[in-house]
């Protein structure tokens, strides 16, 4: 069911509302609707949305219990979002995840190189009135700024 309800949202690309997209993602409670929310919006052309498909991705690490394959899916993640932010380099969603996940990333994974930038970033985005104002929130109650 959940393939077919993909498939016709492909099909007819309807573009998905950002605001929506992030409100559904901080509602995710279960494994299950993590996998479902990825499935849903994996195929999505925005890279605001791919952003919280790769901080679910890179969740999945959690559920593995193989040293091994949480280190896969924590740099082909990591390569994926960063690859993300290159070609994108001003869109906030894309910071703002990327952030969260090296401000909670073990220390010896090396992922800090961008905690400062992003932060800059962010801080100057929550000083303007802006169309992401809604994420404003978010930024505060989910990273150090």
């Amino acid at each position: 069911m959940i393939g077919l309800l993909s498939l016709i949202f492909s099909l007819f690309m309807i573009s998905p509302n950002i605001k929506e997209v992030v409100d559904e993602f901080h509602n995710l409670k279960t494994k299950e609707s993590e996998a479902v929310f990825v499935e849903n919006y994996t195929l999505s052309s925005q890279p605001s949305i791919l952003a919280y498909v790769c901080a679910l991705e890179m969740k999945k690490a959690e559920y593995s219990f193989n040293p091994i394959s949480k280190l896969i899916i924590f740099k082909r993640t990591r390569k994926k979002l960063d690859s993300l932010i290159q070609s994108n380099p001003t869109d906030v969603h894309l910071r703002y995840i990327r952030l969260v996940l090296q401000e909670k990333a073990p220390s010896v994974l090396g992922y800090n190189d961008n905690i400062e930038e992003d932060k800059v970033f962010l801080t100057n985005k929550l000083e303007i009135l802006d169309h992401s104002d809604y994420l404003d929130l978010y930024i505060r109650k989910n990273t150090s700024l």
